[in-house]
């Protein structure tokens, strides 16, 4: 038996850490997109597949996928429990690779366990706002067991079923994205949607973590397709290759078509179409040469963009549209394969369609996309509705808005919505030994409040806002957000095109103290930014004495 081979070894250990990296990419990817208290919990709810499926998968999952098939074809059997008794190298022919392959078995561990932790974590950008915690930990350790290691045997172990009939997947469209995005239709269909969807806004809270999100997810598919052949060679070179095309052919058609249906390209939109076309040439990208990746990726961009309207479609409240960008892309790409195919760019592989090998291979990916969803779905109904019914996976509706308290006490953000704009206190106005920085109110000296509503835009510039209303006599001011009922709802564009009528419209609050024989000025100041005198108010005050 030859000894492991160093580079292939390094290049597999490398690939396992991009993936990993991939975990928390994708935490930060969906927390920049929900609301403001619930970002601490959806980062949770991806970085606790960490920890529960690594050790579910070294206990047991492992050798279910990979352990010796146990005769059916469906499942492997017991004898790695625990990482008992492993072998020196991977089995020939393990994983789509050929009998030259040496690297450790633990290696080879390593990095398909990224992938089971991975997989499950797709699902919570679609219920975005509805686990509870422990349930969704329960059903992490029993999907990675039941769901994920029977289908990465079906098709990545030689002797699994989906393996001898002849269907491919290269690094996951079916085991990966199919399997989460059937997932994601019967968890949705236990846990339900949030309260009045589709008619409440939910704006992100943060687009420039999503991007983050998207630009470490982009960085981490690079070792998600690049280390599946498990060799440092010319292979690894087109995988990788194809999956930056992919991504880059999909982000310009998504934004195109952003142009034209929406009349914006989008930020949100650009990595959108990029992780639609890296999910899509996922299960392709060792089988098909670089213009087919391209092509692919075109496809991708095109075919996810609408697919945003399923969920609609299907009345199911997917939260941050997995079902259009993992899942159709993971479906779209393996039949693609049947189309694109080349044993030239991988002898291992089967020519497709268009290079002249027929139909019979596009006749295998379509089985093995039925196959693996039909099971995903039908196994996660079960788990997730027996999950529901022993300890709970929806969280009550009055949490909804609400997770990071509910669930941690904590608050993701600490900003503050009020900015003080105290005046500097000109000598005319600061009685003697008044403290520095303290409003300065002559004794006796009547004041009043003034309250006015702004739009945000006239008022952007505080400097400016400050120093009109100081001109006009304002002692001090303080600017707070607000929100106001409007009359006839405003129509809103919320990322990847949605449109929500949002029946209340942000404004700023105005808060200035001024002495008597100053409202008139202040009020003409706040009439001239743009305040309506039947939402401003005048009030009589009196200074707190110490």
């Amino acid at each position: 038996m030859s000894a492991p081979n160093a580079g292939d070894t390094a290049w597999v250990l490398v690939c396992a850490g991009l993936v990993l990296f991939m975990t928390p990419g994708l935490a930060a990817f969906y927390g920049g997109m929900v609301r403001t208290r619930n970002v601490l919990a959806m980062l949770q709810q991806n970085m606790i597949a960490l920890g529960v499926v690594s050790l579910t998968w070294v206990l047991v999952g492992y050798t279910i996928a990979f352990g010796d098939d146990a005769g059916s074809g469906l499942f492997g059997n017991l004898e790695l429990f625990g990482l008992t008794d492993l072998k020196v190298p991977p089995a020939p022919n393990l994983h789509v690779v050929d009998g030259r392959i040496t690297i450790p078995t633990l290696a080879f561990v390593l990095f398909q366990m990224m992938f089971a932790v991975i997989t499950p974590a797709l699902v919570t950008g679609a219920t975005a706002g509805r686990l509870r915690f422990g349930g969704w930990v329960l059903f992490l350790a029993v999907w990675s067991i039941v769901v994920y290691a029977p289908i990465a045997h079906w098709l990545w172990h030689p002797g699994g079923w989906l393996a001898k009939f002849g269907t491919q997947d290269w690094a996951g469209g079916l085991v990966v994205h199919a399997s989460a995005g059937a997932a994601v239709l019967a968890v949705l269909l236990v846990v339900g949607r949030r309260r009045n969807w589709p008619h409440t806004a939910a704006p992100p809270n943060s687009i420039p973590l999503t991007i983050v999100g998207a630009g470490i997810l982009w960085f981490g598919w690079f070792g998600f397709n690049g280390g599946d052949g498990l060799q440092a060679n010319g292979l690894a070179a087109q995988a990788v290759l194809n999956t930056h095309l992919a991504a880059a052919a999909a982000m310009l058609v998504w934004l195109a078509l952003e142009r034209v249906t929406d009349g914006h390209s989008t930020v949100v939109g650009a990595v959108s179409g990029a992780v639609a076309g890296l999910a899509t040439v996922t299960p392709t990208a060792g089988y098909v040469n670089a213009a087919s990746a391209v092509a692919i990726g075109a496809l991708a961009g095109l075919v996810c963009h609408f697919a945003l309207k399923l969920k609609y479609l299907l009345r199911l409240d997917d939260a941050l549209d997995v079902l259009a960008v993992h899942f159709v892309g993971g479906m779209l790409g393996t039949l693609l394969l049947g189309l694109f195919g080349n044993r030239g760019v991988n002898p291992l592989g089967a020519d497709g369609l268009f290079l002249g090998g027929g139909g019979g291979l596009l006749w295998r990916q379509l089985v093995g996309v039925v196959s693996v969803v039909a099971f995903s779905f039908v196994l996660t109904w079960l788990i997730a509705a027996g999950v529901q019914a022993l300890i709970g996976l929806r969280v009550p509706p009055a949490d909804q808005e609400r997770l990071d308290q509910a669930q941690q006490g904590a608050d993701a953000y600490h900003l503050g919505g009020v900015t003080s704009l105290t005046a500097p206190g000109a000598p005319r106005r600061r009685t003697a030994g008044a403290p520095a920085g303290e409003p300065a109110v002559p004794p006796g000296q009547r004041v009043r409040v003034v309250t006015a509503l702004l739009e945000p835009d006239p008022a952007a510039n505080s400097a400016d806002l400050r120093d009109a209303l100081l001109r006009a006599g304002a002692i001090s001011v303080i600017v707070s957000d607000a929100a106001v009922a409007t009359t006839t709802p405003q129509a809103s564009l919320l990322p990847r095109g949605y449109w929500q009528d949002q029946p209340l419209a942000a404004r700023l609050r105005v808060t200035v103290l001024v002495g008597a024989d100053g409202v008139d000025a202040v009020l003409d100041e706040l009439d001239r930014m743009g305040a309506r005198r039947a939402d401003t108010f005048v009030q009589e005050a009196e200074r707190v004495q110490s």
